[in-house]
């Protein structure tokens, strides 16, 4: 990174095995036990896994019968998300004693910009050891934290240390770090792009670096340029207090997977209706109708139609997904059926943001 340029502060909170953590607070009988949030039956997901069940390979979104093979005394604990909820209300009322640029990405983690804070401390990273104590204190929970010059450093960083931990990444360490990054290790780039750069002879930051912008481009399309930049260390995105809601959706998972798409469309009525009302909760409608299906071998299926207006009632949706469901062929049976809209009617007032200029003379 160049000298004598101003940076941002940005600080990644993210809590430790979130839901198992607040399962175990209230049942001290589960602490130190490997348990998983979520179902065992053969249609049941794994939510949320504590440590200790981690250690024997149980991860979040595997399936409940997998995760019981991996770890055959593993304790599984039904989701209690309106808890969940109150603790996470907990602990953004921490963070905004510190600033009101608060980025909430889920119920357990959050962007913070303390570049300028309401304690005025110079230091992110004692902000964020202040944070994670506070958190262990009032709630009895453990957070780790990342801490650099945008978002997506500060996110990589949070996992370095886990659990309970934190790692700062300054401005003068950004590319080096970077460059020795595993590539896999780039946050958003999964295993299927990771094994397209590993094909093209790109492990680590370093050899992602060596490309060029247009070889990016022409390998990855638009995706090039995001890869081209963030491993120079170049993230322009904010951190955003009012996230624009992009979709709302709702979806259903069966316990018999669905071979006919008579059983299919009643399915789909009542998921219409339980979408209707999310839209007509959040008070939005949308011009884009997604139909997601989720086949028995868990392959997933997106159809998708934009319409000329936007929309919300039940009627105009079940109608929309009838005509994609018979689009093509169902090429399985079905496990899952899902209704997503986009393209919504939000029109959030943007206040113009107020330069800010700092000069990092001080402890990052």
């Amino acid at each position: 990174m160049k000298e004598n340029v101003s940076y941002r502060k940005i600080i990644h909170v993210d809590m430790d095995a979130f839901y198992a953590s607040v399962e175990q607070l209230d049942n001290p009988d589960l602490k130190g036990k490997p348990i998983v949030v979520g179902g065992e039956s053969e249609r049941g997901v794994v939510a949320a896994a504590s440590y200790e069940a981690r250690k024997f390979g149980v991860r979040s979104a595997m399936s409940g019968v997998v995760a019981k093979k991996k770890c055959p005394h593993l304790i599984f604990v039904r989701p209690r998300f309106s808890r969940y909820k109150e603790i996470s209300q907990k602990i953004r009322a921490i963070f905004y004693e510190y600033t009101e640029l608060v980025e909430p990405l889920s119920l357990d983690e959050a962007y913070l910009d303390v570049t300028e804070n309401k304690k005025g401390n110079p230091s992110a990273s004692l902000i964020a050891k202040e944070i994670r104590q506070r958190i262990f204190e009032e709630l009895n929970l453990s957070a780790s934290a990342g801490i650099s010059v945008n978002k997506f450093i500060a996110k990589i960083a949070s996992d370095i240390n886990k659990p309970n931990g934190q790692k700062t990444i300054p401005p003068e360490e950004v590319i080096s770090f970077l460059e020795t990054l595993p590539i896999e290790k780039f946050f958003g780039i999964g295993k299927v792009t990771a094994a397209k750069m590993y094909n093209l002879g790109i492990f680590n930051g370093k050899d992602l670096k060596e490309k060029t912008e247009e070889f990016l481009i022409r390998n990855f399309n638009k995706s090039g340029l995001h890869y081209y930049q963030i491993v120079r260390g170049i993230h322009q995105s904010k951190v955003k207090p009012n996230r624009e809601r992009k979709s709302v959706a709702a979806e259903h998972t069966f316990i018999k997977n669905l071979t006919s798409e008579i059983f299919m469309i009643e399915k789909l009525e009542k998921i219409s209706e339980e979408l209707e009302n999310r839209l007509i909760k959040s008070k939005v409608s949308g011009k884009t109708i997604t139909l997601k299906i989720k086949y028995s071998d868990f392959k997933t299926q997106t159809r998708s139609k934009t319409l000329p207006y936007f929309v919300k009632e039940k009627a105009i949706l079940f109608e929309t997904v009838k005509e994609l469901l018979f689009q093509e062929k169902v090429l399985n049976s079905v496990r899952l059926l899902g209704i997503s809209v986009t393209n919504l009617n939000i029109h959030l007032k943007k206040k113009p943001e107020k330069p800010i200029n700092v000069q990092l003379k001080f402890e990052f």
